[in-house]
């Protein structure tokens, strides 16, 4: 791990550098001004010469020393005119002092030089030798910095351990209990050994972006008693070739002299990526650090007592040597939590916040599908903002809703200028997906409707799922595709026009039509086949692009099957729409007078009962009848 220096003693450094530098130029300058003008060292012959010309007016006598200025210049052998001059007094001469009297010379008596005098003379040659000792030791300094490129960047956590624990950690509890397994391994090896175990060598942590992988190594170094070593995939790829590998072998020889301990690698897929992928085929300083990696993990070197932990949300990409058992033991899988999982997300990031009764976390996790703990996190923060501006004292439930909306739908844009014909197109569209979503069984049920601009959108219709989806059936598809383009529908039926409004609706249409004809076999014409396979150049990014592996009938089969399952789906649409043009109309007027319409009202304005009360009341029918058969 390389040492820094504390800001301050750095300040501190600086200054006292800066400041002799100053010290050492303003004295030179001294010097270089006082010898402005040379002195000449003449006989003392020419000096009773001159004194007897009347050509010195002033002279400075220091012992035997005398130094002295001339009215006029004088040339002396090679030297050219001069008007100051030093010379010595070879004897003692008692008519000296007479004679300058004599001739009106200004005399100046000085005693002999001091050792001030000595040391300010010395003093700058110093203070440069010292300035130039410096540079060189910064030079000295510097090389050593860049022979220190191959050492490993990773922070070790001995007693310093952060605060977080497994109780800030929720929603993950199988992956919360392998990793709880993991550090008693480290705490008690014999418990596990006796029975022929062995420590694992790595654990592996998958998830999507902000499910809590890094949080959760956080977590284990706060509830491990061991070493922790963290870094980053990226600081070991660097300009230099081998820097990778050389930082690789000094991060394991670090954790080999803290043994038992743990290293965490985030975002390990920066260097483990499948080699042999560069363009050309050339061996890359990433897959040389790779190689090093895999000889650290499971080589001829054993490294007992050191797990190696890592994260990443790119498992697809990743070398196959890298993720077989003996160096990634365990992968342990974090997915977007469930309700269960979002409910105690938001009570370990509600817990030190003050919160209004009437908050109901229940109601949010409920209405949260699809959220990761990040999301989360983030509403309740924007939560908290919201209640700040609005000077409240506690986070309300309205608060929670809004910070949902904005993270759902975008932040609304009041200020936009819309005129009256576009607010009213606007709200006759999204009325059409409210009114089919509700004409359509199985869909999921309207949270919210607003046509006030938010993100890029000038209206938005927000479905949320009572239960968590894995599965989607045909019909669930081809009612989606019906539901998408219900504001287009209700374009058509009742102003008769169409917008562009539709065209991300249409996109999204094509691309779910798209994937029901050629990855999930939902065409009865083309069968249960896969058409399209996937490109695996790792190097440029995988998925850039589909390998056409059918012919161009094949492709006319496939391009006439999308065209027939959205223009189907179109046709349901504008059946529902103009079979309910009423209630479409009735619910328009309600969304242009509001602007914002909840599931409660549109229930109201639609004359339907609340999805949530239909199906528990189906529930229980059910549940009845089946104890009557019994």
């Amino acid at each position: 791990m390389v040492s820094k220096q504390p800001p301050k003693k750095r300040a501190l450094q600086t200054l006292v550098i800066w400041s002799v530098i100053i010290i050492a130029v303003y004295i030179i300058i001294l010097q270089v001004v006082n010898r402005g003008v040379q002195a000449v060292d003449i006989p003392y012959s020419i000096f009773l010469q001159e004194l007897r010309n009347k050509n010195i007016y002033e002279v400075t006598i220091t012992e035997r020393s005398i130094k002295g200025k001339l009215r006029s210049s004088i040339s002396f052998e090679a030297k050219q005119d001069f008007s100051e001059f030093t010379t010595l007094i070879p004897f003692e001469d008692p008519k000296l002092a007479e004679e300058l009297v004599q001739y009106g010379v200004r005399v100046v008596a000085k005693q002999k030089s001091s050792w001030g005098n000595i040391l300010i003379s010395i003093v700058p040659w110093l203070l440069l030798i010292g300035v130039w000792i410096f540079f060189i030791r910064q030079m000295q300094s510097g090389q050593n910095r860049a022979m220190g490129f191959g050492r490993s960047r990773a922070k070790i956590m001995l007693e310093n351990k952060p605060s977080v624990t497994f109780d800030d950690v929720a929603g993950v509890e199988e992956a919360k209990q392998e990793l709880t397994e993991v550090i008693e391994f480290l705490k008690e090896p014999r418990k596990f050994t006796r029975l022929g175990g062995r420590i694992p060598k790595g654990v592996l942590l998958l998830g999507p972006p902000g499910t809590g992988k890094t949080l959760m190594a956080r977590a284990v170094a706060g509830e491990a008693q061991v070493p922790f070593i963290s870094i980053s995939g990226s600081n070991f790829v660097e300009m230099f070739v081998g820097v990778g590998a050389s930082r690789v072998r000094d991060l394991f020889d670090q954790a080999k002299r803290n043994s038992p301990c743990i290293i965490f690698v985030d975002e390990i897929d920066a260097v483990g990526r499948l080699r042999g992928a560069g363009l050309g085929g050339g061996h890359d300083e990433r897959e040389q650090t790779l190689n090093q990696l895999l000889v650290e993990m499971d080589g001829f070197e054993v490294n007992e007592g050191v797990i190696l932990m890592a994260a990443t949300n790119r498992p697809d990409i990743l070398d196959p040597a890298l993720l077989r058992p003996g160096r990634f033991d365990r992968v342990v899988v974090l997915d977007r939590p469930d309700v269960r999982g979002r409910l105690g997300i938001l009570k370990v990031h509600t817990r030190k916040k003050p919160l209004a009764k009437d908050v109901d976390k229940q109601v949010l996790a409920r209405g949260t599908p699809g959220f990761s703990g990040a999301d989360l996190a983030n509403m309740v923060n924007e939560a908290a903002l919201l209640a700040a501006r609005r000077n409240k004292k506690v986070i309300t439930m309205q608060e929670f809703e809004d910070a949902k909306d904005k993270i759902l739908m975008g932040v609304e844009r009041k200020s936009l200028l819309i005129s009256d014909d576009e607010k009213s197109l606007t709200a006759f569209h999204e009325c059409g997906h409210v009114l089919v979503a509700k004409s359509l069984p199985g869909m999921d049920p309207i949270h919210k409707v607003t046509i006030i601009p938010r993100g890029m959108a000038l209206g938005l219709t927000q479905a949320l799922p009572i239960d968590e989806r894995r599965t989607y059936s045909k019909t669930y598809c081809e009612n989606q595709l019906a539901f998408m383009l219900g504001g287009r529908a209700a374009e058509k039926v009742v102003l008769g026009d169409l917008s562009t409004g539709a065209g991300n609706d249409i996109e999204k249409a094509t691309k779910l039509a798209r994937k029901m004809v050629c990855e999930w076999g939902m065409s009865e014409k083309l069968g249960p086949l896969t058409y399209g396979e996937k490109q695996e150049e790792i190097f440029l990014g995988r998925e850039i692009g589909m390998h056409r592996d059918y012919s161009e009938d094949t492709a006319r089969d496939i391009d006439d099957e999308v065209k027939k399952l959205v223009e189907i789906a179109e046709r349901r649409a504008v059946a529902i729409v103009k079979k309910n043009i009423k209630k479409l109309k009735a619910l328009a007027v309600a969304l242009l007078e509001k602007e914002i319409l909840d599931s409660k009202e549109i229930d109201k304005i639609l004359g339907v009962r609340t999805n949530q009360k239909t199906v528990t009341k189906k529930k229980k029918n059910n549940e009845k009848r089946k104890q009557k058969g019994n």
